[in-house]
């Protein structure tokens, strides 16, 4: 099976999108085509995977009227020629684009090429590509139930995010958290606020470790690389074995099996990874996105029981430490975890094969 797919602009449309290609790489024979734009970070992501990348230039629309938008109508003309070359010339069976405005002139040259094509959708509330896009795609694929209401009902499938797969499948050989001087016994909570950190949650987390020292938890504080020098000059004083700061993990997915408890944002990729994994949460939307779809996202776990949420503007250092000792109490971990599971879609890159192969031509 030749397959095409797209996607770009930031982690939680990339990420997806490999994990997807990895399952196919095992599952059958199937070969591969990535188109993505030039400057985004999957010109760096992709190639370095091992799969074929050619790009496309295209910006995104504005939201208010701009003459930037002319210029983009133009952009997606000529990227849809160029999309078009490049399909014509590796002949998919099947087209999936995964979110980000390069998706549009990629999916849409497909549909009009008659090639099968499928969009996955990693939010609640979906972006404006997507939706654009809905009208032309054979199925769209959402991650979160709440999304199939912005698209045509008798479209829209229920799969998951392929991430989840990855997570749950994912063998370690060593102990993340002795590898950190940690103890494998004691509860642990993660914090951490995405590659680059988040600095409502570090600004918190800085007033309030102080106290943590005492606590019968211990945890694994990621600052992001931004952050990370900064926070480990203010943290060098202070003498504690129960707290490890670090810049980044290398083996999330090894860690995530490992703690009890995780602090972090409300991205699509965070919220596969530990609802396939059952991990309760305390989740800090970010409030500088699109549609405000990160508080839509943490509040669709938090309906169901499986999480707790704090909104940015309402954190401190008390209100973090008492939701830690909540999130770590036995009978609500009990009851997370069993929401968090029943949230989770582990066989996620499973359903989206299966829908991709049943729509492939010929």
């Amino acid at each position: 099976m030749k397959v095409l797919v797209s996607g770009g602009g930031t982690g939680g449309h990339i990420y997806p999108a490999l994990a997807l290609i990895r399952h196919l790489e095992r599952e059958e024979n199937a070969e591969f085509l990535y188109i993505g734009t030039e400057k985004g970070l999957e010109a760096s992501i992709v190639p370095k995977a091992g799969v074929p990348f050619k790009s496309v230039h295209i910006t995104g629309f504005r939201r208010k009227i701009s003459f930037e938008n002319v210029k983009t109508i133009a952009r997606f003309v000529k990227a849809t020629r160029t999309a078009k070359k490049y399909i014509s010339d590796f002949n998919p069976d099947v087209v999936i684009g995964t979110g980000g405005y390069v998706c549009g002139p990629v999916v849409f040259a497909a549909a009009r090429a008659g090639i099968p094509t499928i969009v996955h959708e990693q939010n609640s509330v979906p972006g404006l590509t997507n939706k654009f896009l809905s009208k032309y795609v054979d199925k769209v694929a959402v991650s979160f139930e709440e999304a199939a209401q912005y698209f045509p009902k008798d479209k829209v499938v229920f799969t998951g995010n392929p991430r989840a797969s990855e997570v749950a499948e994912h063998k370690s050989d060593h102990s993340s958290l002795a590898a950190l001087g940690l103890s494998e016994n004691k509860p642990t909570v993660l914090i951490v606020g995405g590659s680059r950190g988040a600095k409502p949650i570090n600004e918190a987390v800085m007033a309030a470790f102080q106290d943590w020292k005492e606590e019968s938890f211990q945890v694994v504080y990621v600052t992001g690389e931004v952050h990370y020098e900064e926070i480990a000059d203010k943290m060098a004083g202070v003498s504690s074995n129960n707290i490890k700061t670090v810049s980044y993990i290398d083996d999330m997915p090894a860690l995530l099996k490992e703690v009890h408890l995780v602090i972090a944002r409300a991205g699509a990729t965070t919220l596969a990874e530990i609802t396939a994994l059952g991990l309760p949460s305390i989740l800090v939307p970010s409030p500088h996105v699109t549609n405000n779809h990160q508080f839509k996202n943490a509040s669709a776990l938090v309906d169901k029981g499986a999480a707790i949420l704090l909104e940015e503007n309402e954190l401190t250092a008390e209100l973090l430490t008492a939701s830690i000792r909540s999130g770590l109490d036995k009978n609500n971990q009990i009851k997370m975890k069993e929401k968090a599971f029943e949230a989770g879609v582990p066989e996620a890159a499973a359903l989206l094969s299966r829908e991709m192969k049943a729509l492939k031509k010929g």
